[in-house]
């Protein structure tokens, strides 16, 4: 294996579940391992011209942004095929995520009301504008900073700051007007 090999193949394996998890997200299961593939090629065909004037997750990001993005303007996509979002996130999506501050399981009833709470939250995510969309899964899910965020998709800082707060601003006002929260009591685990 030579030397250009052996350093794609430790990029790969750093950050394949990433990008694969950003895509899930982003424009769902069935596409997302397919758009990974397609990002990984194009990473390899250009690794040897990356210059290191970005980070390279900024610039693996980018490369998987603007293959989503191809898709999702592409005649050929469907999107009325595509199973909703909802239905392709599952442990690993930020809203599924249970973190318990006891030993104890959360009652079925609680978890049954926390589902039913997930599936409208992410229902309205992926309503959201795939501009607002994209800066919000990148921000809430990946975790990455505005700055990073804004190097990704080529748009200033205030542009990534304007989107993110709209996209918040956008979801909360659809959550509070469609979906019905339930607040249980002594609720033994919260989801973020």
């Amino acid at each position: 294996m030579s030397a250009n090999e052996s350093e794609f193949q430790k990029i790969y394996d750093a950050f394949q579940p990433k990008i694969i998890r950003y895509l899930t997200h982003f424009i769902g299961e069935s596409e997302a391992e397919d758009l990974t593939q397609e990002t990984f090629v194009k990473v390899h065909q250009a690794l040897e011209n990356f210059r290191d004037e970005a980070q390279l997750s900024t610039w693996i990001y980018r490369i998987a942004t603007n293959t989503a993005l191809d898709r999702l303007r592409s005649p050929s996509f469907q999107r009325v095929a595509q199973p909703s979002l909802s239905e392709s996130l599952d442990e690993t999506g930020i809203a599924d995520k249970v973190i318990c501050t006891e030993e104890k399981k959360p009652l079925i009833e609680q978890q049954l009301i926390r589902e039913e709470m997930n599936e409208c939250i992410r229902g309205y995510i992926e309503k959201l504008p795939e501009s607002y969309r994209t800066v919000l899964v990148l921000s809430e899910w990946e975790g990455l900073r505005n700055n990073e965020i804004a190097e990704i998709l080529g748009v200033t800082l205030n542009t990534v700051k304007i989107r993110l707060h709209r996209a918040k601003s956008k979801l909360k006002e659809e959550l509070e007007t469609h979906c019905e929260f339930y607040w249980v009591e002594e609720m033994p685990c919260s989801v973020r």
